[in-house]
């Protein structure tokens, strides 16, 4: 028979392993206690003081969230010896008191991050001020799971519905648009269909609802959408998408890079769970590489879960099974450079928007090129779509209005073969030639010959990606130096 564990002060067989707690809280407890209860006890008051905070910070406005985060003055005074910026952990694992202390946190009791692949306490940081900003003001509440790049987000937040349920059917598929970022295509094609049997339907014009649900079935697992896109900037009607989603009880999943929080939070109209490439326009500075997964409180699905968080709190449920088992671990100093670049998220997006606006103004006149695709363009056929979900937060025109913002990217096809696109490219001067996009620098590429070469021609035509197509993501240089360039390019033909 087993014998009973004691510790200092009493019986301890009562400390049951719970899901009570996910991994990564990171409150810390100072003061050493006698038993494994006293730690759980300090823990919940922790926990309390924590939850009393961020009821306080909820209630700011979205520029002071950005900058501020949940890190405290007075949690600098406290913890941080009063440094006014969030601490850098590059600690991979975390010492504990004595046993415990150790015990209750291993039963998710205590607060812990315990290792650098569960969890870490600068990434966490990151991930609170994420949640809170992409619930901002949308009636709903976040959690968030940071990962090592935006595609890991992507696997993690597909695979956790693409699962084998122990009553199910074996056929099972999910539908996404088809205008996305090469890589997403090439993960859903190759890793989801290829090699693992997954049926992937994809819908060709996302702005027709009768397409969607033309592939929607009993065995669909959930709706997928980049959105603007990567590079052609199609874009669906969020809330109809949604309430079509939710009415087969299956998750509405949305990439919103291109937008991030300060332009579009697709939370508001019901979206359950958000994908960031956090490398992109998040991290403008260009300095980390990560991703994130934002899961609305909760989610919606028919499928049946033992976790409890699976469909309470997604993204937790998420870092708790499959991101522990996989290790795609956030770096600790790229979070601490997104935390960063978060503060000057809103006006960064404001400017770098009427900057794109400003040139994409002037190529739509360019009579060496044949069309622009930018949806602050009256004339694009998706503007009144843009119109009704792109809006830059907590601005106003006067009316008590949010002004209308609609990014940073934007693309332009040169006219003629693809030969003069390739030689308006190498003839930038001062745009960079880059696949990337987000910077505060402005970069072009050619899609066809980057980031969407390895779908193929057939995917290229069906998505709208020709060969004479330049994405052009413009920065924050005067628009006018930026204009000048393209011109010069643009005339080299």
């Amino acid at each position: 028979m087993a014998k009973k564990q004691k510790s200092g002060q009493g019986d301890q067989t009562n400390v049951q392993e719970s899901s009570d707690m996910p991994v990564g809280i990171f409150p810390t407890i100072r003061g050493k206690f006698s038993s494994v209860e006293e730690y759980v006890q300090a823990a919940k008051e922790i926990l309390e003081q924590k939850k009393e905070t961020l009821s306080q910070i909820k209630k700011f406005k979205f520029d002071t969230i950005a900058v501020n985060g949940i890190y405290t003055p007075k949690e600098a005074i406290n913890y941080n010896q009063g440094a006014l910026i969030e601490p850098l952990y590059l600690g991979v694992a975390q010492a504990y008191q004595d046993t415990n202390e150790w015990e209750g946190a291993f039963r998710y009791k205590v607060p812990s991050w315990c290792y650098g692949r569960y969890a870490n306490p600068t990434v966490w940081y990151l991930e609170q001020v994420l949640a809170l900003l992409e619930a901002y003001q949308t009636g709903h509440e976040t959690s968030c799971l940071v990962t090592a790049s935006g595609m890991s987000a992507i696997k993690l937040a597909a695979d956790a519905f693409l699962a084998k349920q122990k009553k199910g059917p074996e056929e099972i598929n999910f539908v996404s648009s088809l205008q996305l970022y090469g890589g997403t295509f090439q993960q859903f094609i190759v890793s989801q269909k290829q090699d693992r049997g997954i049926d992937v339907r994809f819908v060709v014009n996302q702005t027709d609802l009768n397409e969607w649900k033309e592939k929607i079935d009993d065995n669909t697992r959930f709706l997928y959408t980049e959105v603007p896109s990567n590079p052609q900037l199609a874009f669906c009607d969020i809330e109809a998408v949604v309430n079509l989603a939710h009415s087969w009880e299956i998750p509405f999943i949305i990439d919103a890079t291109c937008a991030t929080p300060a332009l579009m939070r697709p939370i508001a109209y019901g979206a359950d769970i958000v994908i960031h490439s956090l490398t992109k326009s998040i991290g403008s500075s260009g300095l980390g590489l990560g991703g994130a997964l934002i899961s609305r409180k909760p989610i919606v699905t028919k499928l049946k879960n033992d976790n409890p968080f699976f469909k309470e709190s997604f993204a937790e449920f998420v870092k708790w099974l499959s991101f522990r088992d996989t290790g795609p671990a956030a770096a600790p100093m790229n979070s601490l450079m997104f935390l960063n670049d978060l503060r000057t998220l809103r006006p960064r997006m404001d400017m770098l928007s009427q900057n794109c606006q400003r040139v994409s103004e002037f190529l739509e006149q360019h009579p060496h090129v044949y069309q622009v695709d930018y949806l602050g363009l009256p004339n694009s056929p998706l503007y009144d779509l843009a119109k009704k979900y792109m809006k830059l937060v907590d601005s106003d025109d006067g009316q008590g209005n949010e002004l209308n913002r609609y990014g940073h990217l934007m693309c332009f096809r040169v006219d003629g073969p693809p030969e003069n696109a390739r030689k308006v490219f190498d003839n930038l001067k001062l745009i960079f030639r880059a696949g990337d996009l987000g910077r505060i620098k402005s970069m072009a590429t050619l899609p066809a010959l980057s980031t969407h070469l390895q779908p193929g021609e057939e995917f290229r035509d069906k998505a709208d990606i020709p060969d004479q197509m330049i994405r052009l993501c413009v920065g924050a240089e005067d628009p006018g130096d930026i204009i000048a360039d393209l011109d010069q390019a643009l005339n080299s033909i």
